[in-house]
């Protein structure tokens, strides 16, 4: 820390983790190394899969693409840290590693929500627009609409990010949670909080009440549409092209509203820290599985490539 007139700026902080289950540390080390590798393997495994397979390279898959590279950021933002700090007595992050933590995952997490919504609107299409799929989802509609994802992700994590830069943090100093978090560093602040929890409702009602509107419309109609086809094979079809996503994205709102807005002490306690962990976590790593165990196109691919290998 350093002295500057009456106020002590923290220079920084002491991320609490889960030192305080002592007997069981090492347990959970293996746990979250192990879950950290798979994310990593699976979500970079898929990416190659649909770069290298020409069948593959349709809109629903560019955007599963990049939902796994940033499911790979989301993870390495956060667990690399914590799994240092598990052989760390003093387990300190300084304050700018801190923000920019914070401002890489949040970045992460808005851009998924917009990448969920381009997803649901694939689908919309693509079961109730068939004829007309190809020209609606075009190449150039689909990078513009990932590319609105990361910048969108990054100016409203950056307008957060610069309103935290304006609090003054000068004691206590210690988080507690596995990574830097927004509503812990808010409850560290010793200057008024207002003007960045005001922004973060805005940015919450826009990335999230927006997005989760936006699906839930689309599915209303994919709903309406599934409905009206008339043989029961083709309905199954239908629906088995939408699960994957639905299951994701039920996945990934329900946890982290549990975590957010379901705890009273702005995730401080054991318990939201182990929640934390199935969103923070979990999910990166579900993610390839959940679009790939029933998806015959995917494992269409894996086979065209192990014959390829095969015969190399």
């Amino acid at each position: 820390m350093f002295g500057g007139g009456n106020i002590t700026e923290v220079t920084y902080f002491i991320l609490l983790g889960f030192s305080d289950f002592p007997t069981i540390l090492e347990v959970l080390f293996l746990i979250f190394l192990f879950i950290y590798i798979m994310t990593l393997t699976w979500n970079l495994s898929l990416i190659v899969l649909i770069g290298i397979d020409p069948h593959l390279h349709t809109p629903m898959y560019f955007f599963l693409s990049n939902l796994s590279f940033v499911d790979v950021c989301y993870v390495t933002s956060t667990v690399p840290k914590m799994l240092s700090n598990f052989f760390q007595k003093q387990q300190t992050i300084t304050f700018v590693s801190c923000i920019l933590q914070d401002f890489i995952f949040s970045t992460m997490g808005l851009s998924e929500s917009c990448l969920m919504m381009a997803m649901a609107y694939d689908r919309y299409a693509a079961i109730c627009k068939p004829l007309l799929y190809s020209s609606i989802m075009s190449p150039i509609l689909c990078v513009r609409m990932v590319l609105g994802a990361y910048v969108a992700g990054f100016f409203g994590t950056l307008s957060l990010s610069c309103s935290l830069l304006q609090l003054h943090f000068c004691g206590p100093n210690v988080i507690r949670h596995f990574f830097c978090d927004m509503p812990q560093l808010l409850m560290l602040s010793c200057t008024d909080t207002f003007f960045v929890q005001v922004l973060t409702v805005i940015l919450t009602m826009i990335f999230g009440i927006a997005s989760v509107l936006v699906i839930l419309i689309s599915y209303i109609y994919i709903v309406i549409s599934i409905l009206k086809i008339t043989t029961s094979k083709g309905r199954s079809k239908a629906f088995n092209t939408c699960a994957s996503h639905l299951t994701a994205v039920s996945l990934f709102y329900i946890s982290a509203n549990f975590v957010y807005f379901s705890s009273s002490s702005g995730g401080s306690s054991s318990f939201d820290r182990f929640a934390s962990v199935f969103y923070t976590v979990v999910i990166p790593m579900l993610n390839p599985l959940i679009y790939s165990l029933r998806n015959k196109e995917i494992k269409d691919a894996l086979k065209r490539l192990q014959k390829k290998t095969v015969y190399r």
